[in-house]
């Protein structure tokens, strides 16, 4: 039995073709691999012996030769091929151990692998579902089982089933690493102009090709009937992954998706006010959003503004929360998740004491948003990543009555909260507080309603923001009535006229953003 060996990734490849040898199969290696066999004591046939061809163009061209894929791809089957190896002299290949280039890491021409799949795919391809088929392995973490499943069969070889799980491996190796090609392909190549230079978002590239691994495993998705866990990109590291949980139940399907809804949101509020944020997400809405300088008030801030929708829902501070935080939290409704960049000494211990079944989470800063895929019947819908175009220095007042400092950084605070509320969303604030969200109504009038209920008449001398242009003037009529000073929208309705007038008649300041919020 003879087994290729030729990986990157050199973690436990002696100690394996140790025991492989020691099992009777002859090594074949090339390059680096050889050397550290050999060194080893590793009885080990170069390729090049193999082959009776060097290595050549920098080693670009080592394993490309019909002595080492004929040895691959042989149907062994089939008489024909095997009457074709005897004629070349070519022995047969059993086990194809490689793992390519870290593309990822320093991506370029010189690390774009093409021996090293080549051969994975030659023997992912010949796998078989018979006996007599190659086996192929990518990954370290399938040594032993390989290692233990060779020793139990002798000169049997591996299974069929383990042949095709390990071809299934080796596939998705490849087309993850294609993936990772094909990405950095589509970033601007050196002189041309970088995404976002002219505030404009780069055009949307013709194929996109997603390679994710699975690496949490959920109790259930959405409901308990449904399968749920998270995926990344395949060989990436995000922000979950370094996250730490501190104490708590499991992470559910929605724990994740609204948790990472409001890190999100916590952050880009914070560094939108240069300021401590709380924000409190439920069903992937804000229900409680503030800023300011004390974190405890803070917090107590965001947790007034509904109180009812804030239990059972996701905190998340974009500060360490300290013990006079704590004790605010110790106070409210129960969370069903915290997440912080960190918590002052015995912060965690009282969290554990009073909220037991609280989850609470420490995690880094999330990462920057990529492309927005969404899937639909047959396809999916991808658009560039969410962000506020328009700058608020760039807003115009449309009203004859300017807004004062105050109302204008009220203003700015609720179209930040607005513009990750979905739609149709109105956001009432005061003070650096989210007082009233209406959020995912049919109509905008009844989203207003929700806002002006909710804040009860604390947005009062504040702001109104709506993601969305009022079509007519009974918009500015439900802000008027729940006391604001100030409205916020993107304006462009065919009737902005008549809605600028009726906003004069109520002595309304009003802007215009010239940019729609819409989140579905």
């Amino acid at each position: 039995m003879r087994a290729l060996i030729s990986v990157w990734d050199k973690t436990g490849v002696v100690d394996f073709a140790t025991r492989l040898s020691d099992l009777g199969w002859e090594i074949v290696s090339s390059g680096g691999t050889a050397a550290a066999l050999a060194e080893a004591g590793v009885p080990v046939l170069a390729v090049e012996d193999v082959t009776g061809s060097p290595e050549m163009l920098d080693g670009r061209v080592k394993t490309l030769h019909p002595r080492i894929h004929g040895g691959i791809l042989a149907d062994r089957s089939k008489p024909a091929h095997l009457a074709s190896l005897d004629e070349h002299g070519i022995a047969a290949i059993d086990l194809v151990v490689c793992n390519l280039y870290p593309f990822r890491s320093d991506p370029g021409p010189e690390l774009i692998d093409i021996g090293g799949p080549a051969m994975v795919r030659a023997a992912a391809k010949n796998h078989g579902d018979d006996d007599g088929g190659v086996g192929v392995v990518v990954d370290p973490a399938d040594y032993e089982a390989v290692l233990a499943e060779l020793a139990d069969a002798g000169a049997g070889g591996l299974s069929a089933v383990t042949r095709r799980r390990l071809a299934r491996a080796a596939f998705a190796h490849t087309a993850a690493y294609d993936a990772a090609i094909v990405s950095w392909l589509d970033e601007p190549a050196e002189g041309e102009t970088e995404a976002g230079a002219d505030e404009s978002p780069a055009p949307l590239p013709p194929t996109v090709h997603l390679a994710l691994e699975r690496v949490d495993e959920c109790r259930y998705g959405e409901n308990p009937h449904h399968l749920g866990a998270r995926y990344r990109p395949v060989g990436e590291s995000t922000w979950w992954d370094h996250a730490y949980q501190h104490s708590g139940l499991a992470l559910s399907y929605l724990n994740f998706f609204d948790a990472d809804a409001a890190w999100r949101i916590v952050h880009d509020l914070g560094a939108a006010e240069s300021s401590s944020a709380v924000v409190i997400v439920k069903h992937a809405n804000p229900c409680g959003a503030a800023a300011g300088d004390d974190l405890a008030d803070v917090y107590q801030r965001a947790y007034d503004c509904d109180a009812r929708s804030a239990f059972g829902g996701i905190v998340a501070f974009n500060k360490i929360v300290d013990l006079d935080t704590v004790e605010r939290i110790e106070a409210a409704a129960q969370a069903d998740l915290i997440i912080a960049p960190g918590y002052e000494d015995g912060v965690v211990e009282r969290l554990e004491a009073k909220r037991r079944n609280t989850r609470v989470l420490e995690a880094p800063r999330p990462d920057e948003a990529g492309l927005s895929l969404r899937q639909i019947n047959g396809g999916w819908l991808v658009q560039s990543p969410h962000r506020f175009a328009s700058a608020p220095e760039n807003w115009q007042v449309v009203t004859q009555r300017k807004p004062t400092a105050s109302e204008l950084a009220d203003a700015r605070f609720a179209w930040r909260v607005c513009g990750h509320v979905m739609s149709n969303a109105i956001v009432l604030a005061r003070d650096r507080t989210a007082w009233g969200i209406g959020a995912g109504q049919q109509n905008r009038v009844e989203s207003g309603q929700l806002a002006a209920t909710k804040a009860d008449g604390r947005a009062a001398g504040g702001a109104c923001a709506s993601d969305a242009f009022y079509p007519f003037g009974d918009g500015v009529e439900a802000a008027a009535e729940a006391g604001v000073a100030v409205v916020v929208q993107p304006g462009g309705a065919l009737r902005d006229d008549d809605v600028i007038a009726r906003a004069n008649e109520l002595g309304l300041a009003m802007l215009f953003t010239g940019e729609r919020q819409f989140r579905h």
